[in-house]
Formats: C-alpha cells, sequence, structure tokens
C-alpha cells in the first residue's frame, strides 16, 4: 500500500487552513499552535477525529496512517524540554564535539579498555573451541 497523497483540491483546503505552515501532495507541516491546541483537546478526551474536523481539516482525506502517525509524533514531542517546537533547522547535523575534561578522557579510555578486553575474551573463546572442533575432526578420520 502506498502513501495517500492529496488532490489538488485537498491541497488547496489545507493550505488556506490557517494551523497548517506547508504542505505538499505528500505531507503536512503543522503549526505549533494547532499542535498545543490538538494535545490539550486530545488530553481532556476528545477523539482525534473530533479534533481535527474542530480546526477544519478532513479526517477522511488524511487517512487513518497520517492520523495515527501524527498522534504519536505529539506524544514524544509533548515528553520534550522542547515540546512541539520544530527543532529540524536546530538540531541537524552531527553534534559539536566538546573539549573533555581529564576525568571524563579517563572514563571513556577506562570503558574502550574494558570493551576491548572483552572482545579479546570471546575471540579466545572462540579460538579454544574452533581448536578443539580441530582435534575432534582429525580423531574422527583416523
Amino acid at each position: 500500500m502506498g502513501i495517500n497523497y492529496f488532490t489538488d483540491e485537498q491541497l488547496k483546503e489545507l493550505k488556506n487552513n490557517p494551523y497548517v505552515v506547508k504542505c505538499s501532495a505528500k505531507n503536512i507541516t503543522y503549526a505549533e499552535e494547532f499542535k498545543d491546541l490538538f494535545w490539550i483537546d486530545y488530553q481532556n478526551g476528545m477523539p482525534p477525529i473530533e479534533i481535527f474536523k474542530k480546526y477544519g481539516f478532513d479526517p477522511y482525506a488524511l487517512g487513518a496512517k497520517r492520523r495515527s502517525n501524527f498522534i504519536q509524533r505529539l506524544k514524544k514531542q509533548a515528553a520534550r524540554t522542547d515540546g512541539f517546537k520544530d527543532t529540524r533547522s536546530t538540531n541537524s547535523g552531527r553534534p559539536p564535539v566538546k573539549e573533555l575534561s581529564l576525568e571524563e578522557q579517563l572514563e571513556r579510555l577506562k570503558h574502550k579498555n574494558m570493551v576491548l578486553q572483552q572482545e579479546n575474551d570471546f575471540l579466545k573463546r572462540v579460538r579454544f573451541i574452533n581448536k578443539k572442533q580441530i582435534v575432534k575432526q582429525s580423531k574422527n578420520k583416523q
């Protein structure tokens, strides 16, 4: 099953909605204000379809999956410290590397050492088991 594309008529209706920041045939970016209002109504027990209707959206044009994904995303955003703010522009890319204190460097090196020791022990066990199998096979051939 593919993506539920919007028709030109649905796109025109979405673009006229004050709670839509932007939209295309495939997706919608909702305004922060709508997310706040939606979340308040959702917390008060109002069904999602009714909330979408209340703010001028056609819930059936959106589709069940898009509505469900919106609610899941909204729950995650509500738990964030930034809230419903769009953080894609500020949090994009690799996080900056910070200078570590000597204690932090030491902790990282200790952890790396421990991981390498575990890996070394594992490889020793594998090698031991392989040698055991080779000896067992050579005895069976004789």
